[in-house]
């Protein structure tokens, strides 16, 4: 996670009308990037030799590499849209960091798009409404009661490199890491929604929108990628 500097008050310390006008600019830039992502996740689909590549990299120590550049990817975009002054490459951060997700999201929609095919159920949309429902209640939470969550960064920040070293060691000595570990990051995913919206309210200045819907982005796409991957392991 980003740690971004703070320029001007707070948004919690604004007036009502700007503070609410900070949290419009906000989700509506959270929600052109989640536009934004299901039409690059479609272009990417429509060409092959790039679903073909993306599915390439799931094999094996491949997979690591794709981790890495996803990694790298995501950092850089996330200091490039927390820069305070330059509002172009906040918006450069932002696009650089939905196209890497919809690139790496390639496999699990191929696999979730075959299983539909195949007769089962349509768990693309289950897993949308699914991860949609809970990101709005956990963020509903966090707009009501002002509470603030930023006790959970290093909670967040733990879990996360446990995650990367389960996942290397899976990759590495070749086992399953199971529904139980989808299930875990859904609720580490849960805590980073509940922390990024808990910025939003009480971390963020007003010109600080764009690093703000990157960070909630960030969060629902983790969600989205687990409760996909429990459903379709299911």
């Amino acid at each position: 996670m980003e740690e971004f500097k703070q320029v001007g008050p707070m948004v919690s310390a604004l007036a009502d009308e700007k503070r609410v006008t900070f949290y419009k600019k906000t989700y509506t830039h959270l929600a052109m990037a989640v536009l934004l992502f299901v039409i690059v996740e479609w272009l990417f689909l429509q060409i092959e030799p790039i679903v073909q590549f993306a599915l390439s990299m799931t094999i094996g120590w491949k997979w690591l590499l794709m981790l890495g550049g996803f990694m790298f990817a995501t950092n850089y975009a996330e200091k490039m849209a927390h820069t305070t002054h330059d509002l172009k490459k906040q918006y450069m951060g932002l696009v650089l960091y939905v196209v890497a997700q919809a690139f790496i999201f390639i496999p699990l929609i191929f696999i979730a798009m075959a299983i539909s095919q195949s007769g089962g159920d349509n768990i693309l949309y289950q897993a949308s409404i699914l991860t949609l429902s809970l990101f709005t209640g956990l963020s509903g939470v966090v707009l009501i009661t002002k509470k603030d969550f930023s006790f959970l960064r290093s909670i967040i920040t733990i879990g996360s490199f446990i995650a990367i070293g389960l996942i290397i060691a899976g990759m590495l000595f070749g086992f399953n890491l199971g529904l139980w570990f989808s299930a875990g990051m859904v609720l580490l995913a849960s805590a980073s929604i509940l922390y990024q919206t808990s910025n939003m309210v009480h971390k963020y200045s007003e010109d600080q929108y764009v690093g703000a819907s990157l960070g909630l982005f960030a969060s629902l796409m983790l969600l989205f990628w687990y409760i996909l991957s429990l459903l379709s392991n299911d």
